[in-house]
Order: structure tokens, then sequence, then C-alpha cells
């Protein structure tokens, strides 16, 4: 299972967040910070695979018992990235996964945004966030892949979007879970580790 998609840029800005288990806001910050971190600083020519022994904060999963003793375990992730011209895209994946699935399942979702976009590039997903994330959308769900066919995926997108446009509505917003990174705390937060 997937637990997050990331699409950080070579200068370390995040660019989209798709997450699939719920953590809190500060969880996402301090995991956008030493992800993203762990993934620039790595050579061009090592593996796109990489272990992340972060700690995992069970009240961020329950969203109670403060008090629990046993809230901070030591826990392995397996990180699966690959870069794409000036984007990294960072899946965690469980550590039961096969990485070369989600490599591929990466490269599937650069196709689909090449297809649907013509041409990606990082501006494409900058001006037309809620696009990308209507494709992660119909390609992945709840962390499994949803739909194989990358023509059945595009067909779908452009419904949404058609749908959208007919009924004269916006684009909706993203979910709160998505547009974390409008939080200022986490904002604040990823500020502070990167100038401190």
């Amino acid at each position: 299972m997937i637990n997050y998609v990331l699409l950080v840029s070579k200068q370390g800005k995040l660019r989209l967040a798709k997450w699939f288990v719920p953590h809190s806001s500060k969880a996402k910050a301090k995991i956008v910070q030493d992800v993203s971190q762990l993934v620039l600083n790595r050579r061009p020519r090592t593996c796109n695979f990489l272990e992340y022994k972060g700690k995992l904060d069970l009240c961020s999963y329950l969203g109670y018992l403060p008090n629990l003793e046993l809230n901070h375990t030591q826990e392995r992730r397996c990180i699966a990235y690959r870069r794409y011209a000036s984007l990294f895209f960072i899946c965690e994946i469980d550590e039961h996964d096969n990485e070369l699935v989600t490599l591929e399942i990466i490269h599937r979702y650069v196709e689909l945004l090449d297809k649907y976009f013509g041409n990606v590039c990082e501006m494409d997903l900058i001006f037309n966030f809620e696009k990308a994330y209507a494709v992660l959308d119909e390609l992945v769900m709840a962390g499994e892949v949803q739909e194989p066919s990358s023509s059945m995926v595009i067909q779908m997108v452009r419904l949404r979007i058609e749908t959208w446009l007919c009924r004269g509505a916006q684009f909706p917003q993203a979910r709160n879970s998505d547009n974390w990174e409008m939080n200022d705390q986490i904002r604040m937060a990823i500020e502070e580790a990167y100038f401190v």
C-alpha cells in the first residue's frame, strides 16, 4: 500500500502531496522535511529505494490517547522515488510491498501527466494542481492502484473536468488533507527546518 505521494522540486519545494494514511499536520511536516532531505541529498546514480526510520506517532493515526505509553515506535518504512527533470516523485510503501511495482506506478503517473498535459513540466503542476490531483485520484485510490489502463484514466479525468465546467462551477478546492501546505503552522515548520 502506498502511504503517501510527494512531488518535490530540486530546490526542495513541495509541489504536490497526497496522503493515504492519516497524520497530524506536525507529523506531515516532519515527514516532508525528513524524506525530501534524504532524497535530495542522494547522488544521481544511487538506488531509488531507501529506508526511512522515523518515529511513528500513534496519536497521529488515532487522533487521541496522548498519555499512551507506546506513543512512539520505530518502524521501517520504504521510500521509493524517481527523478523526472526537476521533480522528484516520492512514495512511501509498506515493508512487504514490491518497490519495483511502486516505481512502475510512479512512471505510469508521469506518463499519464505527460499524456494529459502534453509534455508536462513543473509549471503545469503548479498552475493546474487540481488536474494533477484528479489524475492521481483516478490512478490510485486508498493507496492501491485503481485503474491500470492509461486511456481509461485520461478519459475519466476529462469527463470529470468537463462535468465541472458544464456546471459552471470552479474546480473543487483541494481537500484539507491534500491542501495541508496552506496551513500556516506547517509552512512555518518547514521554513524553520530549512533555515536552521
